[in-house]
């Protein structure tokens, strides 16, 4: 079973920066895109905020562009996703997997943007 580990969460204000990270230790990192998701309440779907191709191309949904950057570490087997101008609505669970992504999960890391 893919494990994904995200990390780098926290609770802050409107306007503040947070980076996440994400290790794949076990996937053959080279070959794949890799895309940050997040999911808003346990019922939601799980929403794709950015992805980045193995050639290292970001791609952003619009919501996240201008604000939040996707980079990645190959040798490292990490990603990352920079997000300033942190805004309340971006408050959820953020996870990371391929793109397309595998049926497996890691535990997220929780983002809350409150005054």
């Amino acid at each position: 079973q893919v494990q994904f580990v995200e990390s780098g969460g926290g609770e802050v204000q409107p306007g503040a920066s947070l980076t996440l990270t994400c290790a794949a230790p076990e996937i053959n990192f080279g070959l794949y895109a890799m895309a940050w998701y997040r999911q808003s309440s346990p019922g939601k779907e799980r929403e794709r905020v950015a992805i980045i191709y193995s050639g290292g191309t970001p791609s952003y949904e619009d919501f996240v562009e201008g604000r939040f950057t996707i980079s990645r570490d190959s040798s490292s087997r990490l990603v990352y996703l920079q997000m300033n101008s942190l805004k309340p609505e971006d408050t959820a669970v953020y996870y990371c997997n391929t793109f397309p992504k595998f049926d497996s999960w890691g535990q997220g890391t929780q983002v809350t943007v409150s005054a």
